[in-house]
């Protein structure tokens, strides 16, 4: 990733809030016949052989598309892991126009993605078309609202339960303890489990095979496995063998579960989908529940620890934005919610944990100056649109106070995606996080290991802290 500019200096710091978020140049963008996209050119191709331009995507993908926006501008096409040169843009109209078109004209590609073989073809993240929607609409209620509000306790709980067990003066990799909370409350929210499960349980079985795997999936043999599954429904090799170790505790929670007497007076997730019913009268499958679950336990859980663990690291390295929020949560400011929420922004911004989205158009797309034909996948660069300098003037740097008096734009803030496929959890993500980061920074003193920034790892298709967002706890309550 390339090394952002050096901590502002209060100079540079007392820039107004509305100097530090702007308004972007328009550019046309959308559906167009077929007679007009031939009569446009094509977006610029990365001049690079196709196993190179395979290579540093997928090891080094914030940089390869940085330097490709320097050289190419707002769109380009390039060879990667998706079949059918995908054009990347960064643009927020032609973000706002693929987020908008009717799904049958721009479907997402995420059944394409890397995670098919792992959460399955029938998962609301996979799906397509009217089986998403259908998907979508059974777990929508258990995303907002009143369930939301009830999971707050349950995360305060959790993440008390872990910050007790840090220890004061050593090193310590925040990922893999932020995962223990967020992985306790997804646990809870789908299955209705206060704290860790018990030993010998199913449930107990799949939380510590889920801890394993994402371990392992840092390891540089799960690069080498996730090639291996590209272009697949089904798992295959090392993938194939690890999901057993998943599958096997999640089947026999949904046998146990649907067996229970008192399955109706349970608001859980797993007991949610085993009573939910389509309009037809049909009831999902064994199948399409793990899927199902498989998806929120894994992507439900992973990216909102790895933001955590970005938003210390960012903090940690900024201590002028540290204080702030320091300052109005152990003084319990009348802003402490707002300061609070502007780390959680602009940490997201900075650093996007999913970096890229996209959709596969069925018909010819116009993007700004360029058009593309039917068929071609369009990768919007959430990682790029976030550090445009149009919309966010001095985009490098970690600045929270760039969002007081600003909401994030709908096609310029894109952690979670957009549209009819904007992340069905997102709700849920911002309230454990809001919890979290707040407990955090009113209990604890928090240091970074070394002034150096961390890098970024690519893995599957998550942007993670490369050394884990490691750091020393200097004081505890």
């Amino acid at each position: 990733m390339a090394t952002p500019p050096p901590t502002a200096t209060t100079e540079e710091s007392a820039a107004a809030p509305s100097d530090l978020i702007c308004e972007h140049a328009e550019s046309p963008a959308g559906p167009i016949d077929e007679a007009t996209q031939q009569s446009m050119p094509g977006p610029p191709e990365i001049d690079l052989h196709r196993s190179l331009q395979v290579l540093r995507f997928s090891q080094r993908q914030a940089e390869f598309v940085l330097a490709a926006k320097r050289r190419y501008g707002d769109v380009f096409r390039f060879h990667g892991l998706i079949p059918g040169r995908p054009a990347i843009t960064s643009h927020p109209d032609h973000v706002k126009s693929l987020f908008t078109a009717k799904p049958e004209l721009a479907p997402s590609l995420t059944s394409e993605s890397p995670l098919r073989p792992i959460v399955g073809k029938d998962s609301v993240l996979t799906a397509q078309g009217a089986r998403h929607m259908r998907q979508r609409k059974l777990l929508l209620p258990a995303f907002h609202g009143e369930s939301i509000a009830r999971y707050v306790q349950m995360i305060e709980e959790a993440a008390d339960r872990e910050i007790s067990k840090w220890p004061v003066g050593k090193k310590i990799e925040l990922t893999p303890r932020m995962q223990a909370i967020t992985l306790d409350v997804i646990m809870a929210g789908i299955f209705g489990i206060d704290g860790e499960p018990s030993r010998g349980t199913p449930e107990y079985q799949l939380r510590q095979a889920t801890k394993a795997l994402t371990e392992a999936s840092t390891w540089p043999i799960a690069q080498v496995a996730e090639l291996a599954n590209i272009g697949r429904s089904e798992p295959v090799g090392i993938t194939k063998a690890a999901l057993k170790l998943l599958d096997r505790p999640t089947y026999e929670v949904i046998s146990q579960r649907r067996a229970t007497a008192d399955l109706e007076e349970r608001a859980d997730i797993l007991s949610m989908l085993l009573q939910a019913t389509t309009e037809e009268g049909e009831s999902l499958s064994d199948r399409e529940i793990r899927d199902e679950l498989l998806t929120l336990v894994l992507a439900g859980h992973e990216t909102t620890a790895n933001t955590l663990s970005w938003a210390w690291e960012r903090l940690t390295r900024n201590p002028d934005a540290y204080g702030v929020l320091r300052a109005a949560v152990r003084g319990d400011h009348a802003d402490k919610e707002d300061q609070v929420e502007y780390v959680l922004n602009e940490t997201m911004r900075s650093r996007p944990v999913i970096p890229m989205v996209g959709r596969r158009v069925t018909v010819p797309w116009q993007l700004g100056e360029y058009a593309v034909p039917a068929g071609t996948p369009i990768a919007m660069s959430i990682f790029l649109v976030h550090h445009r300098e149009d919309v966010y003037p001095d985009p490098w740097q970690f600045r929270p106070e760039r969002w007081v008096g600003h909401k994030p734009g709908t096609y310029t803030w894109i952690p979670f995606g957009g549209g009819t496929r904007r992340c069905l959890g997102a709700s849920l993500a911002m309230a454990e996080m809001r919890v979290v980061l707040e407990h955090m920074a009113s209990r604890l003193d928090i240091e970074p290991d070394r002034p150096e920034a961390e890098h970024v790892m690519h893995r599957n298709v998550t942007m993670i802290p490369a050394r884990g967002g490691r750091v020393v706890i200097t004081r505890k309550d």
